[in-house]
């Protein structure tokens, strides 16, 4: 018997074609579409994070495109790029049934998210251009991700946001894991500047994704003691940035005296959402009812930042998409956190493998990839701080890390794949099981059935109105 074939470096050893990956992976792109067209059909149009509020922003700007004051509406102290683009491709569609208009805005966000998706794949790909599982499992983690499937159906910005940031990260990522990466600049600092930058203008997290750049291109330099490289890089990427998101902010400062507002008269009503107030130990605990009754408003998971953070990313824990009060539906819920902890503990396990993949050895996509993630915790950590309130606590506002979530998850999950047999069988079923029950979840209305209000109920004499009916 003659010695078989040498693999390319990456391939997948335990698949017997490439055509079964490549199958695998179509069928799992096609699932992941059909759930958000799905969801976009039959989600009510204005339910939702702040679907109203953001609604009548886009219909202030179908009347005149004057920049509104910060504090004219709930949401018009919010960076102003959705809201333009909203507006604009309404516009464009002449202007249709107002129920049809915000169905067709929603699909911004779900474009979005897809486009995230597809970095998520193409920096695998750049990385391991041979592995169609890792690009799989890549690919699966953010399509059947609660929190990317819920905002893709809600009309908000938080996809275009992530989107933009993500096109960023990934441009960085991608010339520092070239070999003249420590010698030339080229013109695509510009171009990451400029997402970067849209980023900023559709959401202040942005500002998040310019300094994990900057520093990465500095810490390379560095490193690599390419000084002048480095400084040509970080000045590009800064100045396309603020060129593009700074007059946004600027005329904040000039018109109103502050860079972003904080605690304006119009929001107070935050301030009387529970706890009220945050502790050192909130960040330290982790309850049970994290998996056995995921809503915040449970008494032992209001206080707990990352408890009820996971249970917004792997599941509804705002009750915007499910049921509030539904046994079978907390009971699979319990389920779905339960196995979610694999792909968490992949992305923790593959974090740590990109940290000494970083410290052994300058260049590769894992510098810029781990400060976007530890500069958005950071972030994450001192918002909710300042914001007291469960309504601040969601997973969706750290879907600026998507890309990083699925190249780290991936590498870890793939690599517990391959680990033999048995054990790539203990970790495929739960897998599996993972993506069915999302799939079953959260189509909208297909198997569970919503048929109160969104939302939990922290105060008895609030009632949600809806400019559509």
């Amino acid at each position: 018997m003659g010695k078989p074939a040498d693999r390319p470096e990456g391939e997948d050893p335990v698949t017997t074609s490439s055509r079964t990956w490549t199958a695998l992976l179509a069928t799992v792109l096609v699932v992941g579409v059909l759930m958000r067209i799905h969801n976009l059909l039959h989600y009510p149009v204005l339910w939702g994070f702040d679907a109203p509020e953001n609604w009548a922003y886009i219909q202030h700007l179908l009347e005149s495109w004057r920049l509104p004051a910060p504090d004219e509406g709930w949401a018009t102290s919010h960076p102003p790029l959705f809201y333009y683009l909203a507006a604009g491709l309404v516009r464009l569609l002449g202007r249709p049934d107002p129920a049809v208009a915000v169905q067709a805005v929603r699909l911004i966000g779900s474009a979005a998210g897809l486009a995230t998706v597809a970095l998520g794949v193409a920096l695998v790909r750049n990385a391991r251009p041979h592995d169609r599982l890792r690009m799989t499992l890549a690919a699966g983690s953010l399509l059947f991700l609660p929190a990317q499937i819920l905002m893709s159906a809600m009309l908000s910005e938080e996809l275009l946001a992530a989107c933009f940031a993500s096109c960023a990260i990934f441009g960085c990522a991608w010339t520092l894991s070239r070999a003249e990466a420590s010698s030339r600049v080229g013109l695509e600092p510009l171009a990451i500047g400029v997402a970067a930058g849209l980023a900023t203008l559709t959401k202040l997290s942005g500002v998040i994704v310019i300094g994990a750049i900057v520093a990465a291109y500095a810490v390379d330099g560095l490193r690599r003691g390419a000084l002048r490289a480095a400084a040509g890089r970080v000045i590009l990427v800064s100045l396309a940035a603020c060129l593009v998101a700074g007059w946004f902010y600027a005329h904040n400062w000039l018109s109103y005296g502050y860079l972003y507002p904080q605690d304006l008269p119009l929001h107070r009503i935050m301030q009387t959402m529970p706890p009220g107030e945050r502790h050192a130990a909130d960040y330290f605990s982790l309850p049970a009812a994290t998996w056995t009754d995921p809503q915040l408003l449970n008494p032992d998971l209001l206080r707990s930042v990352w408890g009820s953070t996971y249970a917004t990313v792997w599941f509804d824990g705002h009750r915007h998409f499910l049921p509030r009060e539904d046994l079978a539906t907390r009971r699979a819920g319990t389920a779905l956190l339960l196995l979610a902890l694999l792909p968490t503990a992949a992305f923790a396990v593959g974090l740590g493998r990109g940290v000494r993949r970083w410290i052994r050895e300058p260049g590769g996509p894992d510098g810029p990839l781990l400060l976007l993630v530890g500069l958005s915790l950071l972030g994450y950590v001192a918002f909710t701080w300042h914001n007291p309130w469960f309504a601040t606590l969601k997973g969706t506002y750290l879907l600026g890390i998507s890309v990083p979530f699925a190249f780290y998850a991936s590498e870890a999950l793939a690599s517990w794949l391959r680990a033999g047999r048995l054990r790539g069988a203990l970790v495929a079923v739960p897998l599996v099981a993972l993506v069915v029950g999302v799939s079953a979840l959260f189509s909208f209305g297909l198997v569970v059935e919503k048929s109160e209000l969104p939302g939990l109920v922290w105060r008895s004499d609030l009632r949600l109105r809806s400019p559509i009916p």
